[in-house]
């Protein structure tokens, strides 16, 4: 038998849904100033260690997998408990102490664990505050905001990548570590802030809010709807063929296409385009829904033909179309599984997701770092041929969705 829960008073919170997600947006912006940075010279990073091109894939991809994966377990956990505000504190604790102390790692294995480390408090915190801005985006539509949120949150991906930059040209990389000790501090003071200010985001939502819960509490992770299983597939096959921005800047350095303290520039202005991305895609998704995301994989097959070129001038068109297709998979891709899940079960809903989607992320990952010290034509075929697997699961979903607006209009 299910019991409503009983109906929140919207009075507790002292902001706007908008002012939420904007506020939340500012937390992110500072956190991400911390990881981003930190992600912007990790490849090259790893190379001063001696790892080579298969080592920076298989340890970027494990990273992106353990953030990705882990959220079977973060997101089921925050549908059970809802306690979306300590899970999510906890993710931003692990990942603001994780980087800094990359500066003074020694030896190789310490600094894989500092990554997975960071990485890890992603897993922890991302299920629980995507249902948060889930419940506050049920009033401002969604694509736009998960689109602000990650407009604002890769504001900060910008300036970590810069600050760096500057530090690993005047002192090395340490430094370049260590200083991101700063914006980290800072981010946790605006999470107590807005943790305080607004103690019950699920009051924004009143669908959620008075929903039955406890039949929700035992469903098993995997049963969501056929619709939700192909739309996880394509994603799944679009990341495949995705490199990480660690093989990407691993190549940039050891090939010589780039200077060393050029790569954290071309991140920061890859992010930039991120947010641009992302805002335009959350407009364009809360128009047509999920046929605007048919040019994720066309974007990504045409990727490692600019990203792995020796010219410096291609090099910088890959990176900055690397961070347009990388704002459409944060931000609007995001927002899609809002809309594919019952609102009671989105913890388990993004976590399943992003598991399925850090799988596919680690395994393309690994291949295309394995393939680039082997075969570059036979990555340039990989990534097309993932691209083109993803392209036929999409445009039968993007039909039957054509189809279901006609109807309902």
């Amino acid at each position: 038998m299910s019991d409503a829960r009983p109906p929140l008073a919207p009075s507790a919170n002292r902001l706007t849904p908008m002012g939420f997600v904007m506020a939340f947006g500012v937390v992110s912006m500072l956190a991400d100033f911390v990881y981003e940075g930190a992600r912007s010279i990790v490849g090259p990073y790893l190379a001063t260690f001696g790892a080579n091109a298969a080592v920076v894939g298989l340890v970027t991809g494990a990273g992106e997998a353990v953030a990705l994966m882990l959220r079977l377990v973060t997101g089921p956990l925050s549908d059970r408990t809802r306690k979306y505000w300590p899970i999510s504190i906890a993710g931003y604790v692990i990942t603001v102490v994780a980087v800094p102390l990359l500066g003074a790692v020694t030896a190789t294995w310490q600094a894989i664990t500092g990554v997975i480390a960071e990485r890890f408090g992603k897993a922890v915190r991302t299920p629980a505050r995507d249902t948060m801005l889930g419940h506050a985006s049920s009033s401002v539509g969604r694509g736009r905001a998960f689109a602000l949120h990650e407009a604002l949150d890769q504001s900060g991906a910008m300036l970590g990548p810069l600050l760096v930059a500057g530090m690993v040209a005047l002192s090395g990389y340490r430094l370049g570590f260590a200083i991101l000790a700063v914006p980290g501090a800072l981010s946790l003071v605006a999470l107590a802030w807005l943790r305080r200010a607004v103690p019950t985001p699920e009051a924004y939502d009143a669908a959620v809010a008075t929903a039955p819960v406890a039949s929700s509490r035992v469903e098993p992770w995997w049963r969501f709807s056929a619709r939700y299983w192909a739309y996880s597939a394509f994603t799944a096959l679009s990341m495949l063929g995705f490199a990480t921005f660690g093989v990407l800047a691993y190549h940039a350095d050891v090939a010589h296409v780039l200077p060393v303290w050029q790569i954290p520039v071309l991140y920061a202005a890859a992010m930039g385009v991120d947010a641009i991305g992302a805002l335009l895609s959350g407009w364009l998704y809360d128009r047509v829904g999920l046929r605007g995301l048919v040019a994720v994989p066309v974007l990504t097959a045409i990727l490692p033909f600019l990203a792995f070129s020796s010219r410096a001038d291609l090099v910088w068109a890959g990176g900055l179309l690397w961070g347009l297709a990388f704002g459409i998979h944060e931000s609007t891709m995001r927002a899609a599984v809002t809309d594919l899940v019952p609102g009671h079960r989105r913890g388990t809903g993004y976590g399943t997701f992003t598991a399925v989607y850090g799988l596919a992320w680690l395994v393309g990952g690994s291949v295309i770092g394995a393939l680039y010290d082997t075969s570059r034509t036979g990555l340039h075929v990989f990534v097309v041929v993932t691209q083109v697997a993803a392209l036929a699961v999409f445009l039968p979903l993007a039909s039957r969705e054509r189809r279901r607006d006609r109807v309902s209009g």
